[in-house]
């Protein structure tokens, strides 16, 4: 990749480009400095010997990691020579090697669940959630997920999906004997009598309401030639004692009309368990339910009016639904942030699933590395990541050359003191 062709540097480049200019005119002079002395100091005997021998180890310290670290980005001086420019021509097989070492070291099962448990993910949420604007805002997320998947949703194919899926396989089975125990047990535990209260005295109220009905129904079944005060005298008459009789049924739970019913529903309950031909009447029943055109309507129908409500109730912030949302969402995570053995729940279902997918796609995650390693030029990677560790990798060429003088200071002492 040429200069022009390079993507420009962002400002945090500009500035490390320009530390990495300063710390390798540092290494660079110390090798200068190095040569001089050696150049100074040349065939001098006594103390000097020990400051030429100092240049002398410097210079080769120093150029000998200036050329190992030149050969990690380059070739030195353009020389062709064997195992240098290391990530400009074996990048791919370095992002393997380090998408082998994620893998093996960060993405490990017992490494994951421990950091999960440090983190204490349970504790941290619950304390999070149990803020009211943060309760808000998860709730008016999920509402608009929500929102958002119920306008894809087009209401034919739903309709057809709940239709084929819920409705018809329902139906498709003999529901008699399992509806014959049902209604066996609520009638016998008296399930049914808040039912028949509510009836009863919806029935009482409504004629208390329209005596007028009551009373034209009967006046306009009476004989032509009943006098007028007759029908209106037996008109009233059957109307006060309908009212009576339905009060009577509403305020007596051993009225004749209860006892009678729960008879009747208890016949029909033992006859939907043992009786082929109520049986065979239910399975009619469903049947003609199925082959009706109206069935799948009646679902369309009900699926617009539940999509509608939903969607209108998800979009109020003000809604019976919304608010419930939030105030269930802080309500778990007061909780959450309470109780010590929840958390201890939650924390270690949250360590299993997180071990689950490091074990399962820990190498599908790390191979994103080196697909992404393989996508990179080779210079232009280069380049980077000198920018990113060049200016430390300049340490090593001003440690080699300091120890590298230390060291020829040494060895000079020893062949003094040896000769």
């Amino acid at each position: 990749m040429s200069g022009s062709d390079r993507p420009p540097l962002s400002d945090a480049d500009r500035v490390r480009q320009s530390a990495l200019r300063r710390m390798k005119a540092v290494a660079t002079g110390l090798l200068g400095l190095a040569a001089v002395g050696y150049a100074v100091t040349l065939h001098q005997g006594g103390w000097i010997g020990f400051v030429n021998a100092a240049c002398e180890a410097a210079m080769v310290g120093a150029a000998a990691d200036w050329f190992a670290v030149t050969a990690l980005f380059r070739r030195p001086l353009g020389l062709p020579i064997p195992h240098t420019a290391l990530i400009p021509t074996r990048k791919d097989a370095l992002g393997r090697s380090l998408q082998d070492f994620v893998a093996s070291n960060f993405l490990a099962p017992d490494v994951v669940r421990g950091r999960i448990a440090a983190v204490g993910v349970a504790r941290r949420t619950g304390t999070w959630l149990a803020d009211t604007g943060h309760a808000e805002r998860v709730g008016a997320e999920l509402a608009g997920l929500a929102r958002g998947l119920l306008q894809v949703l087009q209401d034919d194919r739903v309709a057809t999906l709940l239709e084929q899926v819920v409705l018809r396989p329902m139906l498709a089975r003999p529901w008699a004997p399992a509806g014959g125990r049902l209604l066996e047990h609520i009638v016998a535990e008296r399930a049914h009598y808040k039912l028949v209260d509510i009836v009863a005295a919806e029935v009482h109220e409504w004629l208390e309401r329209h005596e007028d009905v009551v009373t034209a129904l009967v006046r306009d079944r009476a004989p032509a030639w009943t006098p007028a005060w007759l029908d209106e005298r037996v008109s009233r008459r059957a109307y006060l004692e309908v009212l009576r009789w339905a009060g009577d049924v509403r305020d007596d739970p051993r009225h004749r009309v209860r006892l009678a019913l729960d008879d009747v529903l208890m016949g029909l309950a033992k006859d939907l368990q043992s009786d082929p031909i109520m049986q065979e009447r239910a399975m009619d029943l469903q049947k003609r339910i199925l082959d009706n055109p109206g069935s799948r309507e009646a679902v369309e129908a009900l699926w617009t009016t539940i999509r509608g409500v939903l969607e209108e109730a998800t979009r109020d912030e003000t809604s019976d639904l919304r608010r419930r949302l939030v105030a269930g969402i802080a309500s778990f995570g007061a909780r959450l942030a309470a109780d010590a053995e929840l958390q201890r729940t939650v924390d270690r279902y949250v360590q299993d699933a997180a071990g689950h997918l490091v074990t399962s796609y820990r190498d599908e995650v790390a191979t994103v590395i080196s697909e992404t390693i393989q996508r990179w030029d080779g210079e232009e990677a280069s380049r980077r990541i000198e920018l990113l560790a060049g200016r430390d990798l300049q340490f090593i060429r001003i440690n080699g050359t300091v120890v590298g003088g230390l060291v020829g200071v040494l060895i000079h002492t020893l062949t003094v003191l040896a000769g």
